[in-house]
């Protein structure tokens, strides 16, 4: 109890974490959701880039990629402690370890969706370090890569393939509205 008599507040938790590859929706659907629960969006790439001062292309053009993946280890840590909304993380989050353990227990929702809707959502690479070069075969090689790990932290899976960021945001407020079954 508080001074006031009012229970103590608990530990801040994101509604739900947004995983998935690039032009899976994570921000767009993440933005629709965040607005119909009421509550604040979060997006570890936007911490990242005010934290570096510098948009990702150019922590990647200046420092490499371990550098970035150190702070983004950071950010989505922070991130998890903080947001009392719905949170995405970048497409390489869940890369990590120590980002996929800190994940247990959160309510994850994989935004899925296939080679062809990806590249046509991130244009082929346009402000996405990792998709400069060959960005068709980079993303399939992502796809297949991260796909497990997606599976792995997913608490829901969601198919966006062929549908409306809308209709994507409906069927993740309806997974995470409805009851959950007991284990």
């Amino acid at each position: 109890m508080t001074a006031a008599g009012a229970p103590a507040p608990g530990p801040v938790r994101p509604v739900c974490v947004l995983v998935g590859p690039p032009g899976s929706g994570k921000t767009t659907v993440g933005l629709r959701l965040a607005e119909a629960l009421g509550v604040e969006f979060r997006d570890t790439d936007a911490d990242i880039e005010h934290t570096a001062g510098k948009p990702i292309p150019d922590i990647f053009v200046d420092h490499g990629e371990p550098p970035f993946r150190t702070l983004e280890q950071a950010a989505v840590a922070a991130a998890l402690a903080s947001c009392g909304g719905v949170l995405a993380l970048g497409g390489g989050a869940v890369l990590a370890e120590p980002t996929r353990a800190a994940l247990a227990g959160h309510t994850v929702v994989f935004l899925s969706v296939e080679l062809p809707d990806a590249v046509t959502r991130v244009g082929l690479g346009a402000g996405r370090p990792l998709l400069s070069v060959n960005p068709r075969a980079t993303l399939k090689h992502q796809l297949a890569q991260r796909r497990p790990l997606y599976q792995q932290v997913a608490t829901h899976t969601v198919v966006t393939d062929g549908r409306s960021p809308d209709q994507v945001a409906a069927e993740v407020l309806a997974a995470l509205t409805s009851p959950q079954p007991a284990s």
